[in-house]
């Protein structure tokens, strides 16, 4: 299906900047939390990174018959200071984008009837409630001097939807099954 609105494509293109620029730094990220001795902090940054590879493959998959250079505009946490400043970044980011950007993004793309993009909100919306939970939770863990506890951290290739645990079942979000997750 072709986009139809300019505003939910510039919408679509401000958020796969978005979305690139929190995979590369997770991944950063993710290297100096093992460096520091947080090694679960780390994968658990790398896993985020991928879902947030694959906010950015849909979005970008969605745009995909809008050809042509486009200026991005987008919403960047920037430093790498300590493992406590670098989770603040994290749920910074993902908080503005649950509290802020997704929110109306998903509606105009509602409002505009566009079906592929609003598909391709919706995940990032529900994966990115996710992942600020987890960054927080490892941030409390790192104030206190730990490490998160040693889980498999399990995330959709679909729609980024993360899990830690044994207990992974079938996505919740786009129904993918357990079978296709990658595992970090």
């Amino acid at each position: 299906m072709a986009l139809n609105n300019a505003m939910t494509a510039d919408f679509l293109r401000s958020a796969y900047g978005g979305e690139s620029m929190a995979h590369m730094r997770y991944l950063i990220w993710g290297d100096h939390a093992e460096k520091a001795g947080y090694p679960n902090i780390a994968r658990l940054f790398r896993g985020i990174a991928y879902a947030e590879w694959a906010h950015a493959k849909n979005h970008f998959n969605v745009l995909k018959n809008q050809v042509g250079d486009n200026t991005v505009a987008a919403g960047a946490v920037f430093g790498n200071t300590d493992i406590i400043e670098n989770l603040q970044g994290a749920i910074n980011g993902e908080l503005h984008e649950v509290d802020q950007m997704y929110p109306v993004y998903l509606e105009t793309a509602r409002f505009q009837n566009e079906k592929d993009a609003e598909r391709s909100f919706h995940f990032a919306l529900e994966a990115e409630k996710i992942h600020a939970n987890m960054f927080k939770g490892a941030q409390e863990a790192a104030k206190s001097g730990k490490d998160i506890p040693n889980q498999k951290i399990y995330v959709c290739p679909i729609c980024g939807y993360t899990y830690m645990g044994d207990n992974v079942s079938d996505c919740p979000v786009c129904g993918a099954k357990k079978e296709i997750f990658k595992e970090f």
